[in-house]
């Protein structure tokens, strides 16, 4: 997938104002639109210049496409990270939770792009699931009394493994993109301490009620939706509640069975490798996954995947001994090769 610069589609420099985006975008429609430019490639040119307007005019998916743009270096195939807009707090209902707004803040004019815009893959891989600023927040009519609960925020954070195993209270920092009165992209922080319940699994969310946006005319504020993902962990991949981990094994302790000790998150366990095993072979330790988060729920399990290791052949002894057994087996892996 190619990565794809907004920027130079409308011609404007990474520091533009809103204006000048909007300015930018005015023109190049004018230029390129189909309706009078009949070139062979005006739509496709029309659908980049519509991502770019959409992604560009939105100080949320502009300040996330911003710092994925800063990490990127260019050359290859494009693949976002996993956490490419964690730490940032959106404004409306996340679109994966399908809340009908729509997917451009829209300003009057008829520049947004409508709900049945085509996108680029690239533009779906980041806001097709992402965090979509939908918010369009009814405005009190003049001269009357109006009350409006304020929007909600989601945010997307990352904590330890471990915090699902024990639980944690942790400070988080959030930022919140706003213009400045010159239209320039600006962000807020704030500080939170969370308090990460035990047992929580990836992609569920912590509620903080009252954390959203004010209300109107007195109404209640929105609340924040923290969704949660896990940091990269160096021994386990984490599949709902369930993990798993490479578990290096001796080619005797794999040929004629053993019991081994295996670390899991709440400590070491004894581990029974039946006699014949291969590499790959999954073993399970049931239970010894992420927790229930209710007395009522079921923990996950761990999977234990067997990697055979062989000793180096570093020493005379170690050759003479590999020699010996090329010797005393007679085996040859190649004898029944897999079609």
């Amino acid at each position: 997938m190619e990565f794809k610069d907004y920027y130079q589609v409308l011609g404007v420099d990474r520091a533009a104002s809103e204006p000048d985006i909007k300015k930018a975008y005015r023109r190049l429609v004018r230029k390129h639109h189909p309706d009078v430019n009949k070139a062979a490639d005006a739509q496709s040119r029309m659908q980049d210049l519509n991502e770019a307007w959409a992604v560009l005019q939105d100080p949320e998916k502009r300040a996330a496409y911003d710092r994925l743009g800063q990490r990127w270096q260019g050359g290859g195939d494009f693949q976002p990270p996993p956490d490419w807009d964690a730490g940032f707090e959106f404004a409306g209902a996340p679109h994966a939770r399908g809340d009908g707004r729509g997917d451009g803040r829209g300003d009057g004019s008829g520049d947004g792009v409508g709900d049945g815009a085509d996108h680029s893959a690239f533009f779906e891989a980041l806001f097709g699931a992402a965090r979509q600023a939908g918010s369009r927040r009814q405005r009190p009519a003049e001269g009357g009394d109006f009350k409006a609960r304020g929007d909600d925020h989601h945010a997307k954070i990352t904590v330890p493994l471990e915090d699902a195993f024990h639980g944690a209270v942790r400070s988080l920092s959030l930022q919140h993109p706003l213009l400045d009165a010159q239209g320039h992209l600006t962000l807020q922080e704030r500080q939170l301490s969370v308090t990460i319940p035990k047992g929580l699994r990836a992609g569920q969310q912590i509620r903080l009620v009252g954390q959203g946006s004010p209300g109107l005319g007195g109404g209640p504020a929105g609340d924040l939706f923290l969704e949660l993902q896990f940091e990269p962990h160096g021994r386990y991949r984490v599949d709902g509640r369930d993990l798993y981990q490479t578990l290096p094994v001796a080619p005797w302790e794999a040929a004629l069975g053993a019991t081994v000790p295996v670390p899991t998150p709440m400590g070491l366990v004894e581990l029974s490798v039946p006699a014949g095993s291969q590499t790959g072979r999954k073993l399970r330790l049931k239970g010894r996954g992420i927790p229930a988060a209710t007395a009522a729920g079921s923990p996950g399990d761990l999977y234990a995947v067997l990697d055979l290791v062989l000793p180096p052949a570093d020493t005379a002894q170690a050759q003479a001994a590999y020699r010996q057994m090329a010797l005393d087996l007679a085996f040859d892996p190649r004898r029944n090769p897999q079609v």
